[in-house]
């Protein structure tokens, strides 16, 4: 009798390792994590430098540009801001912020410093590390694309923020949360992306994931945008984008595979997660557009959908 116990379990351990690791995904779904990764979303979006605090992209000319609230500025400000905040001089491959005549404004800063006439530091096709210049509710700094330098304007009272409305998302559905097996590039690959904004630039691919979904077989590229940030970043669209989502594109970012981005392994995907990108809230973004390979033909009725009809 213990001997037969013993078989029956034994063979029950089996067949539960030999089960589809999309199931195995479907019994770790967590309705609560889940809501709570929605309710995290909104609150980053609500930051007062969020998304949807964001005013302005103004596109920088060589030489001197004026910004402040009065109206003799090439760039204007919110009435909120002081008349004259500075010069914006584009030289040489770099943007200097300058005090207007009657000087820096009283109470503006550089990264928490009072400002000074300095370069102020914008890294190519990367914001993390930008300069920003604060007054008041306003945050500004630099970006670099291509070749060309814009400034974008957030304010903490913008009237995104003041009007949210709230997230609209689909149905949690545990059947989208499912394992791919990942493979790696060796060495990594890179790609170039397309902006909304017409411009361009490179990221590196670590690898491949390739996942089943309706009874057939797809593969997604991540790329991989800070090598000490153990993040993929999925750049995707999928058959939802003509009605229900963003139309140009929807985000997803995941863990490192098991095994980390350059060993063969398994990766979670849970397409719940997919999240609008910055363009879905703003005109003033410069988001990426989805490579060729990340443009599925089929439905992800799940994640988010569109912010603006």
């Amino acid at each position: 009798m213990r001997f037969r116990t013993a078989f029956y379990l034994f063979a029950a351990i089996a067949i539960l390792a030999c089960l589809p690791f999309s199931l195995a995904a479907q019994e770790s779904f967590s309705q609560n994590d889940e809501l709570a990764w929605r309710t995290q979303h909104a609150t980053d979006l609500q930051k007062p430098d969020g998304w949807l605090s964001l005013i302005g992209l103004e596109w920088l000319e060589p030489g001197e540009t004026s910004i402040g609230s009065a109206q003799d500025n090439k760039i204007r400000l919110p009435s909120t801001a002081p008349a004259h905040v500075g010069i914006l001089k584009l030289e040489n491959n770099a943007v200097t912020l300058l005090p207007p005549k009657e000087g820096y404004p009283s109470g503006l800063q550089i990264d928490g410093a009072p400002a000074k006439q300095l370069s102020l530091r914008a890294d190519q096709d990367k914001d993390k590390f930008n300069s920003h210049v604060t007054i008041g509710t306003i945050n500004f700094y630099m970006i670099k694309r291509a070749d060309k330098f814009a400034l974008r304007i957030k304010d903490a009272k913008s009237p995104s923020l003041l009007e949210f409305h709230g997230l609209k998302w689909f149905e949690l559905n545990p059947v989208y949360r499912v394992i791919a097996k990942w493979t790696p590039y060796v060495p990594a690959k890179s790609v170039s992306l397309l902006t909304l904004v017409g411009t361009e630039y490179s990221e590196p691919v670590p690898g491949f994931a390739e996942f089943t979904l309706q009874g057939k077989t797809f593969r997604l590229e991540p790329v991989l945008e800070d090598p000490n940030n153990p993040k993929l970043f999925f750049i995707l669209r999928d058959t939802t984008s003509t009605e229900t989502t963003y139309p140009a594109c929807r985000f997803l970012y995941t863990t490192f595979p098991n095994h980390g981005v350059d060993q063969p392994g398994e990766l979670l995907l849970d397409f719940n997660h997919l999240e609008n990108p910055p363009c879905a809230y703003t005109p003033y973004a410069t988001c990426p557009l989805p490579p060729a390979g990340n443009r599925l033909p089929i439905a992800l009725p799940v994640g988010e959908q569109r912010y603006h009809k």
